[in-house]
């Protein structure tokens, strides 16, 4: 056979595996688990780390405001060093709305260290702490929830027996890019930490969504969150890891009515959102990188590529073997798209979507070596191989 058949018989095995091996992680049915209202509900502190979110607020504050829970609940908002208004906005808000009590704190500049997010969950946590809550609900500032939301998510905590439950966001799908971009973003994800294997005890997957997570505070101080994965960039996988790794039950799914709010209608903003921890993700390791690059090229590149050269060239064996590889590709995308209600036509070219993910990963890894480290809300994270400034 020729090397195009060998390659696409390749990429075929792999989506053979991906279809059948890797948790069935195309499947969206994994939402929150059986539950029971309890006979007395627990308090709950929910802690909300905000730096210049004053754009998204307006749609998501009210929203926690709102929380229709049976037991005591309150809100910590940490205005993370903003420069938009977000502290006095948020105060206007929680004025306006009523509802929960809302607290507004700043903790100042992170020291050495610590990223500015998680120095922010530790400063709304450390206020938490005084009202002794039996959970937290750890919520980024651009997650607007149902009025039930709070109410269902302790309800599943305390029926299953999880430490930790999350929810993965609904994100927001109206520019072109987002709807070429974003819903595969949560495929991808779900391929990385296929949700079914999460819960499962012993299981090595280890992972959750930053947007949404309810978590038990004595999971929270057996683990040391957040101090001992202060210096985590993609925090929301580091705290799951360990809530797990400390004993803790943990669970992830898909939410049905957690939306985030926050636009990114240019595919500048999606790029910078991929880019700013994509290679932070493969441990800042050049040869894992390079093995994704291979990965994804198999995976998701050589389908369209050969079927093409196989129709072109009149290999017929190449062409079935990719355009079977194509095929298996489209059908597990298409739960994702109907989960995000968009057009199934889509489906077809989430090759050209993982390419862009693949140069993503590339740019993260380049300004990795240029020394920008991660960057995100005007701020930039040292790389962790860098040395340190000299007096």
């Amino acid at each position: 056979m020729s090397a195009l058949v060998w390659t696409a018989v390749g990429s075929l095995a792999a989506w053979l595996w991906l279809l059948l091996g890797q948790g069935f992680f195309w499947r969206t049915d994994v939402r929150l688990p059986p539950r029971r209202d309890p006979e007395s509900w627990p308090s709950v502190c929910v802690v909300v780390p905000a730096r210049d979110e004053a754009a998204v607020l307006p749609d998501s504050l009210p929203s926690l405001l709102a929380q229709e829970y049976p037991g005591r609940a309150e809100i910590f908002l940490v205005d993370d060093g903003s420069s938009d208004g977000t502290g006095e906005l948020a105060r206007e808000l929680g004025r306006r709305y009523g509802g929960l009590p809302l607290t507004v704190g700043s903790p100042g500049e992170p020291p050495a260290g610590w990223t500015g997010k998680l120095w922010a969950v530790r400063h709304g946590i450390a206020l938490a702490r005084a009202r002794d809550p039996e959970y937290l609900l750890l919520t980024d500032a651009d997650i607007a929830h149902a009025p039930d939301s709070l109410r269902e998510l302790v309800a599943s905590a305390g029926t299953g027996g999880y430490d930790l439950v999350s929810q993965m966001a609904r994100l927001r799908v109206e520019s072109f890019w987002e709807r070429l971009v974003v819903p595969a973003f949560v495929y991808f994800f779900a391929q990385l930490y296929p949700f079914r294997w999460i819960a499962v005890r012993g299981s090595r997957t280890t992972a959750a969504a930053g947007g949404c997570v309810l978590l038990r505070t004595a999971a929270a101080e057996r683990a040391r969150i957040p101090d001992s994965i202060r210096q985590s960039v993609i925090d929301d996988v580091a705290l799951a890891r360990a809530v797990k790794g400390s004993g803790g039950r943990i669970w992830l799914g898909l939410a049905e009515h957690v939306d985030s709010v926050r636009p990114y209608p240019r595919l500048h903003d999606l790029w910078r959102m991929v880019s700013r921890s994509a290679y932070a993700q493969l441990r800042h390791n050049p040869l894992v990188l390079a093995g994704t690059v291979a990965g994804l090229a198999l995976v998701y590149l050589v389908p369209p590529v050969a079927l093409a050269a196989g129709l072109v060239s009149g290999d017929r064996p190449a062409a079935v073997a990719a355009g079977l590889a194509w095929l298996l590709m489209t059908a597990t995308y298409l739960p994702m798209l109907r989960h995000y209600r968009q057009p199934l036509l889509l489906a077809p070219l989430l090759p050209v979507t993982a390419l862009l993910y693949l140069f993503m990963t590339v740019d993260s890894a380049v300004q990795h070596y240029r020394g920008r480290g991660a960057a995100w809300k005007g701020r930039t994270y040292a790389r962790p191989d860098a040395a340190p400034e000299q007096p």
